[in-house]
């Protein structure tokens, strides 16, 4: 996935090749699938992944967080009757983070319609390049990951300034619901993980509706391109129940971390570019993204290691050896 990216963002530019109708579809398709697989095995990232790429390769970020929260309609209608059917939603969370979060999104939409595109690229990239920082926080920040612990529910005087906030984020930035209400509610301990997911997502579809009536009201339909929703949601919808089995086999920390770290680097092009960063600067830029996620990476997964083997030795009666140094 991150080599994908690289080369997306440094070696193509599909939009405003007019020879290249047939990879641009085959692309935003494609784009739809990934996101959905991401989005699904974490309960996050569909709109990030999906905003990145598009403004990677060369939309305009208001037209892409339009579309793809257009497209986010669909697929989280989908998901949301899924989660439903499962018993995976809780409703009072629900209603109290996306009642805000559908305002919140309303507000984002109109806020983004109104910045030209050339000065809201650097500010999207700089936006979505703190969530990526922060998912690889939630994944790699602590030695087990994101773990719930028992408690009371979280009052409504929490849930709803976290939706509002989530909304807006999610419509400025084109992702955000997830990245932010999933591993915040997943951190405060007041809820299963399945339920979490289940509710995120299920209230995702009033913050779309809300962020796709700002994009209508804010911009005409000839600035919204319409092939590119449905793409998307082809795409989501064809991944969704790949997305399932995905989730059963691959652990959700190890795809955090590739998401994370592909996010970095996607949006590390657009930013390099407002700056004047090229040649081997930017080679060297990448480079060091990179090393870093890969040795914070390799030094969790020694932890990791260490710790079920001591687990083991634990559980056999035998004694735990000193950790070297200590």
């Amino acid at each position: 996935m991150i080599t994908i990216s690289i080369k997306l963002v440094d070696k193509t530019n599909f939009v405003g090749n007019t020879g290249g109708t047939m990879r641009r579809l085959v692309l935003f398709g494609m784009v739809g699938v990934l996101a959905q697989l991401i989005d699904g095995a974490l309960g996050m990232a569909y709109g990030l992944t999906s905003t990145t790429l598009l403004v990677a390769v060369g939309t305009a970020p208001a037209a892409a967080s339009a579309t793809v929260h257009l497209a986010e309609l669909g697929t989280t209608a989908v998901s949301g009757v899924s989660h439903w059917r499962f018993g995976n939603v809780d409703w009072r969370t629900v209603g109290w983070m996306t009642f805000p979060g559908a305002v919140g999104a309303f507000i984002g939409a109109v806020v983004l319609s109104s910045l030209s595109g050339d000065t809201a690229k650097p500010w999207v990239a700089g936006i979505l390049s703190v969530l990526g920082l922060y998912v690889l926080f939630r994944f790699l920040g602590t030695p087990r990951g994101p773990r719930p612990w028992a408690g009371r529910r979280l009052p409504s005087g929490v849930l709803a300034p976290l939706g509002l906030g989530a909304g807006f984020l999610d419509a400025v930035g084109g992702g955000g619901w997830g990245p932010v209400g999933t591993p915040t509610l997943l951190a405060s301990g007041r809820l299963e993980p399945r339920k979490v997911i289940g509710s995120v997502d299920t209230g995702e579809f009033l913050v779309a509706l809300g962020a796709s009536l700002g994009f209508l009201v804010s911009l005409s339909w000839s600035q919204v391109p319409v092939t590119l929703v449905l793409l998307l949601l082809a795409g989501g919808l064809v991944a969704a129940p790949l997305a399932a089995w995905l989730v059963r086999h691959l652990a959700p920390r190890k795809l955090g971390v590739i998401v994370g770290a592909a996010i970095l680097l996607t949006n590390a092009r657009t930013l390099a570019s407002t700056f004047g960063i090229e040649g081997a600067w930017r080679a060297a830029m990448y480079l060091a993204i990179v090393s870093v996620v890969g040795a914070l990476a390799a030094w969790r997964l020694t932890q990791s290691l260490r710790r079920r083997r001591a687990m083991a030795l634990a559980a056999a009666g035998q004694p735990v050896p000193e950790p070297t140094g200590a």
